[in-house]
């Protein structure tokens, strides 16, 4: 297992982190996630670490607060090897306040994480998605004395968009408070839409990558062709995330030819994509079996020639957009020469 920085906090986190959307199975969503019980969670926990995995993360939200549970009990004796992330936005019960991301939802939120998980600190926590109804200082100040309390350690966001990003970077800055040291974002080969105005902010602005759903929901696994579904497959039931499914299956045949020359699966061919990219931090994989799990640690063994990787970015790259393809006019160019640079193009 390799080690990369969390951002600039000096923190080394695996490449690779377990997620735990399939521990529990409280509700239906997360039935279909994988719904797994005490011991084969056991099971996945302490093979992980095993392997070098040294990140792991969850949130309140997962199977209604079982999947913080059961992870709590699995690392039992072994808190101290883990960098553990967990997130706030979701319901939590049926009061009007029981969701969000208002300053008495973050504080009973985070109290009620602490129990759940058996700790009394959490290393990342992170506002799960927008909450329009709040006023983002007010969540970053009651993030901000977390940090202070030390309850928490440092603080991320998931799924803003880049704006908001770079809003709250603004506010944290001006205010001394606190600031965002990662997102946890969906990014694939079949999904590369943060490549627009997200990335660009993380490189700026040094914030670390955290990739969730590696496998576009399964559907780079291999198991999903033209000519049938894989009835057994999470996308089967949940078809999320919302992908281009004709050119993913485009993508996915030239997965499935480097594979086979890699005897590897195509699976490992999707993560070690990710992992040959520079601001990923780590990549976040998920298993509801033993046998899954292996064959994800096994992607950090593949080694993408530079062949290999121009062949996917090819297959997967983005169609320009406005204001993206201004950039590549010379700036030298005299007015009325514009259409003649697109024509040679």
């Amino acid at each position: 297992m390799k080690y990369r920085l969390l951002a600039d906090t000096g923190v080394f986190v695996s490449e690779l982190c377990l997620g735990t959307m399939t521990f529990g199975g409280r509700g239906q969503i997360y039935e279909v996630m994988g719904g797994l019980d005490q011991p084969d969670v056991d099971a996945i926990v302490h093979r992980s670490i095993d392997a070098g995995i040294n990140f792991i993360d969850t949130a309140d939200a997962y199977s209604n607060g079982e999947s913080e549970t059961m992870l709590g009990k699995a690392l039992a004796g072994r808190r101290q090897q883990i960098i553990l992330a967990t997130k706030v936005r979701g319901r939590m019960g049926k009061g009007p306040n029981d969701v969000g991301l208002s300053r008495g939802h973050i504080l009973d939120a985070v109290d009620a994480s602490l129990r759940r998980l058996g700790t009394d600190y959490i290393d990342l926590y992170q506002i799960h998605r927008p909450d329009e109804h709040t006023d983002l200082e007010d969540t970053l100040r009651a993030l901000d004395d977390l940090v202070r309390s030390g309850k928490v350690r440092y603080i991320g966001c998931s799924n803003l968009p880049a704006w908001q990003m770079m809003k709250a970077l603004g506010i944290s800055r001006a205010e001394g408070l606190h600031r965002f040291r990662s997102t946890q974002s969906y990014y694939s080969l079949a999904g590369r839409e943060l490549e627009r105005e997200i990335i660009p902010l993380l490189k700026d602005q040094r914030l670390g990558l955290l990739v969730w759903s590696p496998l576009a929901g399964g559907f780079l696994s291999g198991k999903f062709t033209r000519e049938g579904t894989d009835v057994g497959g999470r996308r089967a039931s949940f078809d999320f995330p919302p992908i281009n499914k004709d050119r993913a299956y485009d993508i996915v045949d030239v997965m499935r030819t480097i594979a086979t020359a890699h005897a590897v699966s195509v699976s490992q061919i999707a993560l070690a994509w990710l992992l040959a990219q520079e601001v990923v931090t780590s990549v976040i994989i998920g298993a509801r079996r033993l046998e899954q799990l292996e064959e994800n640690l096994k992607a950090i063994d593949v080694t993408l020639s530079a062949d290999e990787m121009k062949a996917l970015d090819d297959v997967s790259r983005l169609t320009p957009e406005y204001p993206e393809w201004m950039t590549v006019l010379p700036p030298d160019r005299l007015p009325g020469q514009e259409r003649r640079f697109q024509q040679q193009k």
